[in-house]
């Protein structure tokens, strides 16, 4: 089996997946922007051969990398990058080489623009907020006097919360359409709750072989806008709800043969026509594992490894690997450069040294996102996974 790994580098724990294909016998062939000297050892272990492109955005360049390994190793069984930035482009390249083991470029829009992810939503009898593809000023208006403030505004194809804004008033209104975006653009009614995401495994029939949940207390958005300390966590087990809707979403968006990652509001404020505190309700789909050290957390969390069973469903279309009946949450803390905390990075690692699973700064390229310098732990407790948290980000 031959395999194209798309920028295999980022996150750099990626090498993982190229890993476990590797032990199952596949052919590992990557491409990426990153000079091949400065690929990670357990990464160049990995890969069959790698080909550089200084510019993965030229998509002639990325056909040309597809086609010296096409002609070299014959014919590609699968194609994939399992990172937001180049889902597109991958489905691009899955058409025109006719790999058939993901989905093709007729077909991403539905999973790529947030406008068409709500059909899918009905589909499933999944709720989820009313949402309006802006056009003109005057159509947002109605729009905006059916639903009434406060709304969300954000690309219809955008990557988590970049460029994503609540608009709780006139005066909101009126700066947002001063300098519209040059891109397309949704605004959506305004739903209070917080985030929890589905991620599952699946096998080429749409039928979950892993699934895990994590909790975004603090809305992305927020965080992103205004820099907060980040928080979220992966718990030992997915709410009923929960599991029913994501499940219904596996089907109505027909994901097959891949990771992904779903995220829903859990309503804090009952929300008329979606429902009452506790509900779920359908946010939007990321069509790949959840974003930076998700996939660890998940392995941290259910004493697993994700990206074992990625590969056996890639190599074998079944989950080998057992439940180990072991689940905990995992805790992701994440401080920003510029605030003064009341414990030093020594502290942290001197008191949860024995459970800190993961500590690394974070690239720059998802820093505002995810922070600067990160700790994450097992706990076995909400208790536990509280009073880490709250000493992570006390502040002076």
């Amino acid at each position: 089996m031959n395999f194209i790994f798309i920028s295999p580098n980022f996150p750099h724990t990626y090498w993982n997946f190229c890993d476990r294909l590797k032990k199952n016998g596949v052919n590992v062939l990557g491409i990426g922007d990153a000079p091949y000297y400065t690929l990670e050892p357990q990464l160049q272990e990995c890969l069959t051969e790698y080909y550089f492109v200084n510019d993965m955005k030229d998509y002639d360049k990325m056909y040309r990398a597809v086609a010296f390994f096409a002609f070299k190793y014959g014919k590609i069984d699968w194609l994939e990058s399992n990172n937001e930035f180049w889902l597109e482009q991958d489905a691009h390249l899955r058409s025109d080489f006719n790999i058939t083991t993901g989905i093709g470029a007729a077909q991403i829009a539905d999973w790529k623009y947030k406008f068409n992810m709500k059909k899918s939503y009905a589909a499933a009898n999944i709720p989820s907020a009313r949402c309006h593809k802006i056009s003109t000023k005057a159509e947002a208006k109605k729009f905006l006097d059916e639903v009434g403030f406060p709304v969300i505004v954000k690309p219809d194809n955008g990557v988590g919360a970049l460029d994503t804004w609540k608009l709780s008033c006139d005066a909101d209104f009126e700066k947002f359409f001063e300098n519209p975006p040059a891109v397309q653009y949704v605004m959506e009614e305004f739903i209070t709750g917080e985030i929890y995401s589905y991620d599952v495994i699946a096998d080429s029939k749409g039928e979950p072989l892993f699934e895990s949940s994590s909790v975004f207390p603090q809305p992305v958005m927020d965080v992103v806008n205004n820099q907060m300390d980040l928080e979220y966590f992966t718990i030992p087990d997915i709410p009923e709800q929960l599991r029913k809707f994501g499940r219904a979403a596996l089907k109505s968006f027909g994901v097959k043969s891949r990771f992904a990652h779903m995220e829903f509001f859990r309503l804090t404020k009952a929300k008329k026509g979606i429902g009452d505190v506790g509900d779920f309700a359908g946010l939007e789909v990321n069509m790949r594992p959840a974003g930076g050290y998700t996939p660890d957390m998940m392995d941290f969390a259910h004493s697993t490894d994700v990206y074992q069973i990625w590969a056996d469903m890639v190599v074998h279309d079944k989950r080998i690997l057992p439940d180990s009946g072991e689940h905990n949450f995992c805790v992701y803390a994440a401080r920003r450069d510029f605030n003064e905390y009341v414990h030093s990075h020594e502290e942290i690692v001197r008191k949860y040294g024995n459970v800190l699973v993961m500590c690394e700064r974070m690239p720059e390229g998802i820093s505002a996102t995810m922070g600067n310098q990160m700790y994450t732990i097992k706990a076995k407790t909400e208790a536990e996974k509280n009073e880490f948290v709250n000493f992570v980000f006390a502040k002076r």
